[in-house]
């Protein structure tokens, strides 16, 4: 990809003035290493390019070219490559790319629109992304939903089983502050809850939980104070919220008492459409014998990341007998989207700002049901995000016992769980997880299948602007129709 700049410097040479064009040239497609060369470098000189930041699978470099027709290519990893999306002709160097440059900044006939006013739609100025991608059949997205569909309805359980590992669990009558430091410590978003009286598995503890029970500390009518965390146990919260669920409107979303489980045995499809139905994160996969009084097993935590990577790996070496995995996230229904300009319909996407208080980002989370927010600048450009998870790092050295959820911000909560690794208090790179509108849904799902990822920020190139979201659950969804 390249795009035009708009402002042309002039050169003078023995008299003559040139107008050189500065463009910008973008390898979306990953690699460790990768250079640019062409035409305008005699193909002697490699130019390095640069990941943008946040993304690192998007390489850059700006060139200052004069008029006129160049051809080009990228170096990657040691390998002469060309993008096929964009202009190509065959030359003395194989297949390159080709660029038609004016003197002026506008860009190219026929590639690039006339400047418009700028829509929450696009996505920086590149000529693939400006595009409006073609729209993929409904006959071979219904090719590419029967395949996965087969796949998931013949693969069971035990596909996601790792060769080793751990599932740590936790008993009912554990303290729930002593819970949350549990959680915290080791690292995980959730865990399932037993019961040694009834000899089985209940339930499971998620951050949410906590979520609920820092928002019930910040109520002046709550019972339950700080102190009480120290003896009321997980069973004794988990009894108090299924009561005030049934005092709820029948409208309002029960609260969840009992354990959604699966076994070994169970299909991929089925546990997925497990997760799906009960909007829950992970599903335990839960051996037990009738055939003798063993206690059931508890085997692993099925989630739809884990589902996905099976879906990868299987169909990685045969990507073209599903169609719609080369399509651009943003020529299928998939996600959701920022509207466009003067559009009415679309919900809108969930965003705080930095200041905003860590009391309003807990209940966005809970009233939103999304596992993360976008913290954007007032140009909407990503700055982080704000997790459920990320609320375990109040358990640490009890700080939630010190705070106020209405002053604290989430800029200062954020820095309490990345000071360690971010100085500033925002995103390094690590946390949050990007793609581009002009990425395949190929690539967008390879991304998901990563363990402890549930959404990717959809933004454009450079700026980071938010453009939309697409999960697990949206791809899933779209999957299996």
């Amino acid at each position: 990809m390249f795009s035009p700049g708009q402002d042309s410097t002039p050169e003078t040479s023995g008299g003559a003035t040139t107008v050189l064009v500065p463009t910008r040239f973008v390898w979306p497609y990953g690699g460790r290493r990768v250079f640019l060369s062409g035409s305008f470098t005699r193909w002697s000189e490699h130019l390095p390019m640069s990941p943008v930041e946040g993304c690192p699978t998007v390489f850059q470099v700006i060139c200052s070219l004069t008029p006129g027709y160049h051809q080009y290519k990228f170096y990657v990893d040691g390998e002469w490559r060309h993008d096929e999306r964009q202009p190509v002709a065959t030359g003395n160097y194989g297949v390159v790319n080709t660029v038609l440059l004016t003197g002026e900044p506008d860009p190219i006939p026929g590639m690039l629109a006339p400047e418009t006013p700028r829509m929450n739609m696009d996505v920086d100025n590149d000529p693939f992304q400006r595009m409006e991608a073609p729209r993929i059949s409904e006959a071979d997205i219904e090719v590419s939903r029967h395949r996965i569909s087969g796949f998931l309805s013949t693969h069971t359980a035990y596909e996601l089983l790792p060769e080793s590992g751990k599932v740590i669990a936790m008993d009912v009558n554990l303290p729930v502050k002593q819970a949350f430091h549990i959680l915290y410590e080791q690292g995980i978003p959730v865990a399932p809850l037993w019961d040694s009286y009834k000899g089985q598995f209940v339930g499971v503890l998620s951050a949410l939980d906590f979520i609920l029970i820092l928002r019930e500390l910040g109520n002046h009518g709550s019972n339950l104070t700080e102190e009480e965390l120290e003896t009321h146990t997980i069973s004794a919260w988990k009894e108090g919220k299924s009561q005030q669920s049934r005092q709820l409107d029948v409208h309002a979303r029960p609260f969840q008492n009992h354990l959604i489980h699966a076994g070994p045995y169970d299909y991929l499809k089925d546990v997925a459409i497990k997760i799906l139905q009960n909007e829950v994160a992970t599903v335990p996969i839960i051996h037990s014998s009738s055939q003798d009084s063993s206690f059931p097993q508890l085997l692993h935590l099925a989630s739809l990341s884990g589902i996905l990577k099976c879906i990868c790996r299987h169909f990685r070496h045969s990507s073209s007998s599903l169609p719609v995995l080369q399509q651009p996230i943003c020529a299928i229904p998939l996600g959701t989207w920022v509207p466009r300009i003067g559009e009415s319909n679309g919900r809108p996407l969930a965003m705080l700002r930095p200041n905003a208080s860590l009391s309003s980002a807990l209940s966005l989370l809970v009233q939103a049901q999304v596992s993360s927010i976008p913290i954007v600048d007032d140009n909407d450009a990503l700055l982080d995000i704000y997790s459920r998870s990320d609320i375990t790092a109040l358990a640490k050295d009890t700080a939630y016992a010190q705070i106020h959820l209405d002053e604290m911000t989430i800029h200062q909560a954020l820095q309490l769980g990345q000071e360690a690794n971010s100085p500033n208090g925002f995103f390094t790179g690590q946390r949050c997880q990007m793609c581009l509108r002009s990425d395949p849904l190929q690539k967008v799902m390879e991304r998901l299948a990563n363990p402890g990822l549930r959404r990717l920020i959809i933004v454009e190139a450079g700026s980071k602007r938010v453009e939309g979201i697409i999960s697990l659950s949206d791809v899933f969804r779209f999957l299996l129709g």
